[in-house]
């Protein structure tokens, strides 16, 4: 199973963001979506999850040489900061959140179990979400998705402002479903992105472009991918660059074989 976006065309105005952008993410993977701030990955996330129109191109899932239009219940789009209802307890909005979408939930939901799979205190969750720190709410938000399983989870910077607790906790949970989703994680974090992801995405010039996953374990991963994103795309080095990582990724290919 794949997410495939193809010729992706998007400006607001006359500021061009996207321009034929495509990329395929396979179900079963960590993609890490990397680009300088303003590139336009929270953009390229609201297309996807179609909270924004798109002036071109096509956002579509493919199986097994056939393709069918992604459907709003196989995505889940959690954000850095969530705006929850802040007059319920966290318990009570979960409740809430399961009742609403149990047409879309197989079999019972315990509750409590849920939230202490994500290692969230019984008694935080019977307080009210007002007094809830970034970390608690994210907490939230997995829940949501761990109760829905949809095929496509969409991160924008979720981990960045969490304590280093709250991050390791939240990183294995992505690792233990990571098989069963296709997760595309937008950071700006290099560390993040190789501690967490098995494939890597470019956002650059109004574009994407992979990046092999296993050149994450060489030295000079950092210093290779900040100068594919400050460089032009029609610089030497940078064709070099992206040449050097494409050589890499067809001898690792070789290898598997």
């Amino acid at each position: 199973m794949e997410l495939v976006l193809k010729d992706i065309d998007k400006s607001f105005g006359n500021k061009e963001v996207l321009n034929k952008a495509s990329f395929s993410f396979d179900k079963g993977y960590v993609y890490a979506l990397l680009g300088r701030n303003g590139a336009g990955k929270t953009t390229l996330f609201r297309i996807i999850n179609e909270s924004i129109d798109k002036d071109g191109g096509e956002v579509y899932l493919e199986d097994g040489g056939s393709t069918h239009k992604l459907d709003f219940k196989d995505i889940f789009f959690m954000v850095s900061e969530p705006e929850l209802p802040k007059f319920l307890t966290g318990r009570e909005f979960i409740r809430f959140f399961v009742d609403a979408n149990k047409d879309k939930i197989d079999g019972n939901v315990d509750i409590n179990e849920y939230f202490d799979l994500v290692d969230f205190d019984l008694d935080d969750a019977d307080r009210l979400i007002q007094d809830y720190s970034t970390g608690m709410k994210n907490k939230l938000q997995m829940i949501m998705f761990l109760v829905l399983k949809p095929l496509v989870i969409l991160m924008d910077e979720p981990l960045t402002s969490l304590d280093v607790v709250v991050q390791a906790q939240m990183k294995n949970i992505i690792r233990q479903i990571s098989k069963d989703h296709i997760i595309i994680f937008s950071t700006h974090i290099m560390g993040l992105a190789k501690d967490i992801c098995d494939k890597i995405c470019l956002l650059h010039e109004k574009n994407l472009q992979a990046v092999d996953g296993l050149i994450k374990d060489d030295p000079n991963f950092e210093d290779t991918v900040i100068s594919l994103l400050t460089r032009d795309k029609e610089d030497d080095e940078f064709k070099e660059a992206s040449r050097k990582l494409s050589n890499k990724k067809e001898v690792n290919y070789e290898q598997e074989l």
